[in-house]
């Protein structure tokens, strides 16, 4: 029997993981000159956990799921977004007693039974970062910066939608003025959007339905019922935009449909993912800690996929820094190549990335290796050089090539700026 991976998930080989690792490291970077440290959770909570937190009438929820009963009989699922627990985990730990502003990052795999498509799979990866303890304007600006800035550096051009969906005072009223034109073209509705008018009547304006949208294309829009507080909010955020020379679209279709959502809501899109637009987004979220059992406590984040962000990359024509060995090793004989693996072994603990022969090809094949890896630098020995001491290295990109002293080989290549920047201890 042959055994493939489970529908909606993919094995990511060395040749992928390379793009990958280079996305992470740039998404850590930012979050590091940010100072957002990492949380990491469990892969699943209890189930309450995303009911309570994501909403029990969302789709995520209703639908899309991975759920189990352990053998405790508890609920359990695979979390399908993060917010929920490290909202979870802020409570449990009481972080928001240690610090009035817990600054949060986070980079893992989430998982939903959906439909896969393009970009999207039911093992899927987020990056995100939550900033729980204040209610400033800046604080929503800087989440929008950090993803901007993430997105600039990895070569992503966007679309910056953002919107305010008010707060618990100003909502209501503007629920009751949606609905009542939602109700007289009810009828011509879709079936979703003909329960959600009732349910949930602000989810309508973002049904993806052609026929809802023309529908809907006169309706009441929030920011016309905002209470004093949360237009202003709006505003200073708008300017923090403006002063950072963040360019963005006001969109009133931009909804959030849960009560805890407060004030700001934004969305990247990038028009090089198709009809699935949507790059990543986020949001004020100020009731959510209390809806998950802490302190009524302001919070703003944001999530997005990786492999979205992947494919409209790959599309850019993203040049990714390649996998590659700096110097590789030729031995040309039984004792250079016992030579070359010990000689390997100093020069990689110098940070040094280092390749050899394992097959006791000859010296032409490895060559062809070294050639076929990249290798910067080629090193070569045989008899003449063991008896010397010396190597001949050569430089693959010039043409070159000089004698190095055996025992300067490590301090030669760190000379010329060739290391691991991964590397601590040089």
């Amino acid at each position: 029997m042959t055994y493939k991976s489970v529908k909606g998930t993919r094995d990511l080989l060395p040749a992928d993981t390379s793009a990958w690792l280079h996305v992470e490291h740039v998404i850590r970077t930012v979050m590091e000159e940010f100072r957002y440290g990492e949380i990491r959770t469990p892969v699943f909570e209890e189930t309450a956990v995303f009911a309570r937190g994501i909403g029990e009438e969302t789709d995520i929820v209703g639908k899309e799921m991975y759920t189990f009963e352990d053998k405790g009989g508890s609920s359990l699922t695979l979390r399908p977004e993060m917010t929920a627990p490290v909202i979870r985990s802020f409570i449990q730990h009481s972080m928001g007693e240690q610090t009035q502003l817990n600054k949060l990052y986070y980079i893992g795999p989430m998982f939903r039974q959906e439909r896969p498509q393009a970009g999207r799979f039911r093992q899927f990866h987020q990056f995100g970062f939550e900033s729980i303890g204040q209610d400033n304007p800046a604080c929503d600006a800087e989440i929008i910066a950090m993803a901007a800035e993430i997105f600039r550096r990895l070569g992503i051009h966007f679309t910056l939608k953002i919107n305010s969906v008010g707060d618990p005072v100003c909502r209501p009223r503007y629920r009751e003025a949606l609905q009542e034109f939602l109700r007289d073209v009810h009828d011509e509705l879709s079936p979703d959007s003909q329960r959600r008018t009732e349910t949930n009547p602000m989810r309508v304006l973002d049904s993806k339905n052609t026929r809802d949208r023309e529908l809907t294309a006169d309706a009441p829009v929030i920011i016309d019922y905002l209470t004093d507080e949360c237009r202003e909010h709006f505003e200073r955020t708008l300017a923090y935009l403006d002063e950072l020379g963040i360019s963005y679209e006001v969109d009133p279709r931009l909804v959030r449909g849960l009560d805890y959502y407060t004030k700001t809501a934004f969305e990247f899109v990038s028009t090089d993912l198709g009809s699935q637009d949507a790059l990543g987004g986020g949001g004020r979220y100020d009731g959510l800690v209390e809806q998950l059992g802490g302190k009524p406590t302001p919070a703003v984040g944001f999530a997005a996929g990786i492999e979205r962000m992947l494919i409209v990359m790959e599309k850019n024509g993203y040049d990714f820094p390649a996998s590659e060995p700096a110097v590789y090793i030729v031995g040309m004989d039984d004792e250079s190549r016992q030579w070359a693996f010990m000689k390997a072994m100093e020069l990689r603990r110098a940070g040094i990335p280092t390749e050899i022969d394992y097959a006791a090809r000859s010296v032409k094949a490895q060559m062809r290796e070294a050639n076929k890896l990249g290798a910067r630098f080629v090193v070569l020995a045989g008899d003449s050089e063991m008896q010397d001491a010396a190597a001949q290295v050569k430089d693959m990109r010039e043409g070159t090539q000089e004698s190095v002293e055996f025992d300067r080989l490590a301090s030669y290549f760190s000379g010329l700026g060739i290391h691991n920047d991964n590397t601590e201890t040089r």
